[in-house]
């Protein structure tokens, strides 16, 4: 709890420092390219593209339903693939951000749990133009606004403590041992097609154990939770409370866990240079 409650503090007390950081951490990636930071909207949208190719139109998927709802897949996989890139992209930049700064971080005087949220927030700032892009392109496409989109600020927050919690795992752990980072590639690579992002987990409906098992990945919950907002079919964070209330308890262990292993360990990450 004590580790807990210094993270959280020093990530509130230094977040003026992290929104800055981050600024300069798009910039700097993008000063050599033409296109600059419009190439942080382009490549996810490059892949949404691919993606929809290969599973909408080579395998003709039928439009799935959402909450009583038939929904064109395109659409479908449009959001949850959103979430699914600011996962993905954060976890991986955040995980290698701590040992990738070791020498400059040596020489300047501020709490490193700040590190992995640099990059997070920088994710963050892409995450945000894709929901505003998604915004327009379902007014375009007649899935108007609806009271229901409200919830979506709760969901981006979701996201936001998910992402955090994990990457303090594994910023700690890459340091330690840098084979994590590529072992963690591999794997978030995999959890792609087992979190109901590519098809809808309804279709093992038949096999309930394994549908509840495919469940516990906390991203279907929030993918689950974004399709919900834009498509307006629920209050999702209330129709599904007991699945709400298990993820914001998997997020307090994933915290404290990430939060012990950090104050643990990082008076000796120094010594990994």
């Amino acid at each position: 709890m004590k580790s807990m409650l210094k993270v959280l503090q020093e990530q509130l007390s230094h977040f003026y420092l992290v929104r800055r950081l981050s600024t300069y951490d798009i910039k700097s990636k993008n000063q050599n390219n033409y296109l600059g930071i419009v190439w942080e909207v382009l490549t996810p949208v490059i892949s949404i593209m691919i993606y929809w190719f290969v599973f909408g139109t080579l395998r003709q998927r039928q439009p799935v339903e959402i909450g009583g709802v038939e929904v064109p897949f395109f659409y479908w996989l449009f959001i949850g693939f959103i979430v699914w890139t600011f996962f993905f992209q954060a976890s991986i930049e955040a995980s290698k951000s701590i040992y990738t700064r070791l020498k400059m971080l040596s020489k300047m005087n501020f709490p490193l749990s700040v590190i992995p949220n640099i990059p997070i927030f920088s994710k963050f700032y892409t995450h945000i133009i894709m929901l505003v892009i998604a915004f327009i392109v379902f007014q375009i496409a007649g899935y108007t606004v609806s009271l229901y989109f409200v919830q979506i600020i709760y969901f981006i927050f979701c996201s936001y403590v998910l992402i955090l919690s994990f990457a303090l795992i594994t910023s700690t752990l890459s340091t330690l041992i840098r084979d994590v980072h590529l072992l963690l590639n591999s794997l978030l690579r995999m959890l792609l097609y087992l979190s109901g992002v590519l098809w809808p987990l309804s279709m093992l409906s038949d096999f309930p154990t394994l549908m509840v098992l495919m469940r516990l990945n906390p991203l279907v919950y929030l993918i689950e939770g974004y399709r919900a907002s834009f498509f307006g079919t629920e209050w999702f964070l209330v129709t599904h409370w007991e699945y709400s209330l298990y993820f914001w308890g998997l997020m307090l262990v994933l915290f404290a866990i990430g939060s012990s292993l950090h104050m643990k360990f990082r008076r000796n990450f120094i010594d990994y240079l």
